[in-house]
């Protein structure tokens, strides 16, 4: 995989994405599983998912790797998409890993992550992670990934 263009702040990670969904193909209801840690990569799931929300796609979040807790992410009028409490069978065309899982001390194997993708053959697979995650922790082998996001969360600055 070569990097194919380097982009800045929060329309750089989307755009791309949501590009790449349109190019690919997909159809009305098929659907886009993203896999993340609870609290952490949810609200980039979110994200990611209002950026897409016009190409009519099932979207559905996959808390680490269970898929029997997989729930449906929907719109939430004034405020955006927002995972909601309904469970949905877990279907993907398009398997979005998210970078959290990668990380240290995250209550989830890479096999379980392995064994999740693996079920899904035919699926495209999306990398979305921050700060060269996927890449310190060896998982650029582990997975063949369709597409990567890295962003950069570089320098984060705070005034008082």
């Amino acid at each position: 995989m070569e990097l194919k263009e380097q982009l800045t702040g929060v329309p750089g990670m989307l755009r791309p994405f949501k590009a790449y969904l349109r190019q690919i193909g997909l159809g009305a209801g098929d659907q886009v599983v993203y896999y993340g840690c609870p609290g952490t990569c949810t609200p980039f799931i979110e994200l990611l998912g209002f950026a897409v929300r016009d190409l009519s796609l099932e979207q559905v979040y996959v808390p680490y790797a269970d898929e029997a807790a997989a729930k449906a992410i929907r719109p939430a009028e004034g405020v955006g998409m927002q995972v909601s409490g309904d469970v949905v069978r877990v279907d993907p065309k398009v398997i979005v890993l998210m970078g959290g899982l990668s990380m240290p001390g995250v209550p989830v194997a890479k096999e379980a992550v392995q064994t999740a993708v693996a079920a899904h053959p035919g699926a495209k697979v999306v990398g979305i992670c921050f700060m060269q995650m996927f890449e310190k922790m060896g998982w650029l082998d582990l997975f063949d990934f369709d597409l990567i996001i890295d962003a950069a969360i570089d320098p984060v600055r705070v005034w008082r």
